[in-house]
């Protein structure tokens, strides 16, 4: 899912900032409206990334393959002699 990381860090300095006031809820509150907001965005995981990255590879590598087997196909038409 989302990494929580970096909103542990902002809710940790807005909770410092605001420990000596009755504003505790707006940690709270930040927190809430920070996880919202990023739950919204169309967000794949990092292993999800990495699946797909990796897919892309394999497609490419069978693409590169796939073209040289069709220019070796077509060098073969044109030429009679290595159609033996």
């Amino acid at each position: 899912m989302i990494d929580t990381k970096p909103l542990d860090e902002l809710a940790r300095r807005v909770a410092a900032l605001i420990a000596a006031t009755p504003a505790k809820d707006v940690e709270r509150n930040l927190r809430a409206l920070l996880t919202s907001a990023l739950g919204r965005l169309d967000l794949v995981t990092r292993e999800e990334f990495d699946l797909q990255r990796e897919a892309l590879a394999r497609s490419r590598e069978r693409l590169a393959a796939l073209e040289q087997q069709i220019a070796e196909l077509e060098k073969r038409s044109r030429d009679p002699a290595a159609r033996s």
